[in-house]
């Protein structure tokens, strides 16, 4: 019996560990059918997040769990909110307030992954002087990634309370540091999240901004319909320049038609979204 209980000790870790694996390697971003990537999300990342628990460090599941909830809660939960925010304002306001807490989830899984590969991330992280923030390896560059998006949707969800607005700089220093060791990371996906933190930033600039969107379309060999959807909002809807926010939109609903994904699929909602809305927002 003591053999018995012994060995199945030394085999948990291990089962978990293949499930991590496998769990990592998994997604649902080549599932076109957005409904049923809706319906399927839920569980697979709480059977995710429970795997994860298990194997705190273990680098690319947190990457999949943070990706997965950041994205669950901008494709179906703040966009939901936005919406129906014209209509039932108070409804579209505790929508906001779960893709919050989604939000966090997702940045607390991330930044729990980078101190763990690296203790002392968070404390150097938060340092003014650039000689004492940390350092990315290449592993880690996603998961500052999914790290400074979550934090940016999180911040977006929640520009009432001053102290998580206070907290923009570190989602900016997240990107950046990801930015220095792989500007081309996601074929064009930080570039893009670059330009969408510059031209939020206060006193961001707008042509540093557009530079960032451009190069995420050169990245992405205009397969990828974001850039274009982000470069709208972030640059033509800034400058209030109708023609091209108008332009951009129905070049990434081209693109979603022609290059079918989960990404394109949300993307080609957006847009489609956004074109229907622009007497409100001109």
């Amino acid at each position: 019996m003591l053999s018995l209980a012994l060995s199945g000790c030394a085999v948990r870790p291990l089962v978990v560990n293949q499930a991590a694996l496998a769990l990592s390697g998994q997604g649902l971003s080549q599932e076109e059918d957005l409904q049923l990537a809706r319906e399927a999300s839920a569980f697979y990342l709480k059977f995710s997040e429970s795997v994860l628990s298990e194997t705190p460090g273990h680098m690319k599941l947190a990457e999949s769990v943070s990706a997965g909830f950041t994205q669950y809660a901008y494709a179906f939960v703040a966009f939901d909110a936005e919406k129906i925010d014209a209509q039932r304002p108070k409804e579209a306001a505790q929508m906001r307030v779960r893709a919050g807490r989604l939000y966090a989830r997702a940045h607390r899984h991330a930044m729990t992954a980078l101190e763990k590969s690296s203790p002392g991330f968070l404390v150097a992280l938060k340092q003014t002087d650039r000689s004492k923030q940390p350092k990315l390896t290449p592993a880690q560059v996603p998961l500052a990634y999914w790290a400074s998006a979550s934090l940016g949707g999180w911040i977006s969800m929640s520009k009432d309370d001053p102290d998580l607005v206070a907290d923009f700089p570190l989602s900016m220093r997240l990107a950046e540091l990801a930015w220095q060791v792989d500007p081309q990371f996601g074929q064009g996906a930080l570039a893009s999240l670059m330009g969408t933190l510059e031209s939020a930033k206060v006193g961001g600039s707008r042509r540093s901004a557009q530079a960032y969107f451009d190069q995420a379309i050169v990245l992405s060999a205009e397969k990828d319909a974001g850039p274009y959807v982000a470069k709208a909002e972030g640059v033509a809807l800034a400058a209030q320049d109708k023609k091209q926010f108008e332009q951009l939109l129905k070049q990434a609903l081209a693109i979603s038609q022609q290059h079918r994904s989960l990404q394109n699929e949300v993307m080609r909602e957006r847009a489609q979204w956004l074109l229907a809305s622009m007497d409100d927002l001109f």
